[in-house]
């Protein structure tokens, strides 16, 4: 057993219990899985009409509609100072998950999940692993962030140990940062890597630069999944160069679920069996036979927080037919490659952890994101109720100290409404640099 699931069992989560019920509903013959995937989505509804108070308060009047489509849409903003307890009244905040999350697209907000619905997410991920061969225990090689902060720090780094795997710290990501990775994978065996796909395809190109494949330093390596940001099948190209194994996206929020997570053959496999997902056009209607709209979720376990008719803000491309929905193509978030006056490169994802820390403490913050308009300087677009105190002013600048570099200037812009990208997602990062300035930064 992985150190993972004899923690969550430790905590009470009920993974075994979890599991069991998967097994069961991914073995329904395909009309009854429809028939308890529409009973199940109409339970989730009535029970949050009944028991959570923020849920009732948005409808109108006192009965359900009888028509999905007539079903409120909810969106992250319905979630922040609502004005009402997001917990349903059956349960108690010390004894269910809770998280924060959205800090890396600039939209904050904090969930809360019951036990069976996180033990419902873990029972997903490991089944989808199995195709590929992975295990909970597998070695990861992780392309993530990582607090710098102490006490946060080596709190990740022992899970990292207990999970085990080894982190990659995205914040530099200098040639001379991918060598010591590179000398990484040829001292340790790993499994597979995991991590934000534009840090490893930096990796990957690298890689193909020093003429190296890394399954050839590290024979052990299966497969790569790219999360966070999407990965494009020039991506995957790059990747699949380099690396010489398999890249697959996975796609989920950690305020939900694991949405969909693609197979070998680079289809979409649908977490269908833990939430109900719809694509809707413009005005709201179903996209049912080809196209693209707005992708929206219903967590068909979570009994403490609703998550219904959930606008997550990306679209989707989805493939003709009549019947059930395939995604073709998501259209989610990319994060530009931050690169910063003495050449080091750094994700764009870096940012979660620079504004984590001050950002989710700002009650009055909606939404913000950064722009990096020279070398040295960032602006962070935001919206919020109240001025940012120079306190939270003298927190940035230290982690931009901390996780980039010295030097670095910001600015923080209070605006009324942040644009979003073409795909409906707020892109969390942008870089303004014009090529000429970013070859300039890279040799300086």
């Amino acid at each position: 057993m992985s150190f993972l699931e004899l923690s969550l069992r430790l905590k009470g989560f009920p993974l075994q219990e979890a599991e069991k019920e998967l097994s069961s509903i991914k073995k329904l013959p395909e009309s009854e899985f429809n028939t308890w995937h529409e009973n199940k989505k109409w339970q989730i509804v009535k029970y949050h009409f009944e028991n959570n108070e923020f849920y009732r308060s948005r409808f109108d009047g006192d009965k359900i509609p009888d028509r999905w489509e007539e079903i409120p849409l909810l969106v992250k903003t319905d979630y922040q100072n609502s004005g009402y307890d997001l917990i349903s009244k059956t349960f108690d905040k010390k004894n269910i998950y809770s998280g924060y999350t959205s800090g890396s697209s600039g939209h904050p907000f904090n969930y809360y999940k019951d036990k069976f619905a996180h033990a419902m997410t873990w029972a997903l991920i490991k089944d989808r692993y199995r195709n590929f061969g992975l295990t909970l225990d597998s070695r990861q090689a992780r392309f993530y962030g990582i607090p710098l902060e102490r006490k946060d720090y080596y709190i990740e780094k022992a899970k990292d140990f207990l999970s085990n795997r080894v982190r990659f710290p995205v914040f530099d990501l200098s040639d001379g940062m991918l060598a010591e990775f590179l000398k990484k994978f040829r001292s340790e065996k790993f499994d597979y890597v995991y991590g934000y796909t534009n840090s490893i395809v930096l990796f990957a190109r690298y890689l193909i630069r020093i003429n190296v494949i890394l399954k050839d330093v590290c024979p052990g390596l299966k497969i790569c999944i790219c999360t966070s940001e999407n990965c494009t099948e020039e991506d995957k190209a790059v990747i699949e160069k380099g690396f010489g194994v398999k890249a697959v996206n996975e796609y989920g929020t950690s305020e939900v679920d694991l949405i969909a997570f693609e197979t070998e053959a680079g289809k979409w496999l649908l977490s269908e069996e833990n939430i109900f997902i719809e694509v809707i056009d413009d005005i709201g209607n179903p996209v049912t036979n080809g196209g693209e709209g707005r992708i929206l979720l219903t967590a068909l376990h979570n009994k403490a927080m609703p998550f219904i008719r959930y606008e997550i803000g990306d679209k989707a491309i989805i493939a003709p037919g009549q019947g059930k929905i395939e995604l073709k193509r998501i259209l989610g978030g990319v994060n530009d490659i931050v690169i910063l006056p003495s050449g080091k490169k750094s994700s764009g994802v870096s940012f979660y952890f620079i504004t984590r820390s001050t950002m989710e403490k700002i009650d009055s913050l909606k939404e913000f994101i950064i722009r990096q308009v020279s070398p040295d300087k960032f602006i962070f677009d935001v919206v919020s109720d109240e001025e940012i105190s120079d306190n939270a002013k003298k927190m940035i600048q230290k982690n931009l100290d901390t996780y980039l570099e010295s030097g670095l200037s910001f600015e923080i812009n209070r605006v009324e409404k942040i644009k979003r990208t073409k795909a409906g997602k707020m892109k969390h990062f942008y870089s303004e640099l014009d090529m000429s300035e970013k070859e300039g930064s890279e040799k300086s």
